[in-house]
């Protein structure tokens, strides 16, 4: 009987965050959502939250938690007119299994992104801000 409590113990623990991404793994891929998307590799990534864009300039990694807290900056006038404007922010956020919450937090306004919930492997299906296709195109 105590063998069996013991595996059902086990099977819990290990299917908390059972995905690609378990604590203190760095986060990569293509993550999309309803209007967001983030995409990362080893040493950057860019996010698109509605018609705003920003990128973080080091790998994301999470901590024992599944959490992430990274420094970046995001552009939140870009549409209709891009003035350039990128504002220190950070992006924050936690994975379980496959899906990842994000908010994206400008530190030096009172602005906050999100959250937004973002699936792994999943193309962001991103809302009529013509920046979303005319950056990803290289247009």
């Amino acid at each position: 009987m105590k063998a069996a409590v013991f595996v059902v113990g086990f099977v819990a623990l290990t299917g908390c965050n059972s995905g690609p991404f378990p604590p203190g793994a760095m986060v990569d891929g293509t993550w999309g959502g309803n209007n967001a998307g983030l995409m990362a590799d080893d040493t950057s990534a860019h996010v698109h939250i509605g018609c705003t864009y920003g990128a973080v300039h080091e790998p994301i990694v999470l901590d024992m938690d599944s959490r992430f807290d990274v420094a970046g900056e995001q552009n939140i006038t870009a549409h209709p007119v891009d003035l350039g404007i990128l504002h220190p922010a950070r992006f924050v956020g936690s994975i379980d299994g496959r899906t990842m919450t994000l908010r994206v937090m400008l530190t030096d306004t009172a602005v906050t992104l999100g959250p937004v919930v973002l699936r792994f492997e999943k193309e962001p299906v991103m809302g009529p801000c013509p920046i979303c296709w005319s950056k990803e195109k290289g247009r």
